[in-house]
């Protein structure tokens, strides 16, 4: 009867589970303290980006900072086997308020089109 009772309580209690999404972004900003949200950076301060699929934008900086972009709507449109083309409006500054295309590179067609939000910082520990 015991061990009936304790399988009801562990099927009835609700999972607690984040995104997937959401633990690659935690992975990759673990020991990090959030800085206050930007509007613009340099592209050639960009050392490689990410795509965390249906949920942000990762841009790693040459300065081992991680920022954070999480676009206000069109997350469902990320994947991480997209390319992302950059249309910006600031000459080399990449804006929160540019426009990046996901391009499908296998069937050479563009994927579609989402609007950059903020910027959010988390530099190297110790900086």
């Amino acid at each position: 009867m015991r061990s009936a009772l304790l399988a009801v309580l562990l099927i009835a209690a609700p999972a607690v589970a984040t995104p997937r999404g959401e633990d690659q972004i935690a992975k990759a900003i673990a020991g990090r303290t959030a800085g206050r949200p930007i509007t613009c950076i340099e592209q050639h301060n960009i050392r490689s980006t990410t795509i965390v699929s249906e949920t942000a934008i990762l841009y790693e900086m040459r300065d081992g900072a991680i920022l954070v972009n999480r676009p206000p709507n069109g997350t469902g449109f990320l994947r991480r086997d997209l390319a992302l083309i950059t249309d910006t409006h600031d000459g080399d500054r990449l804006c929160n308020v540019d426009i990046v295309r996901l391009y499908d590179t296998t069937t050479r067609f563009d994927f579609g089109s989402i609007g950059l939000g903020d910027f959010i910082p988390y530099p190297r520990p110790g900086k």
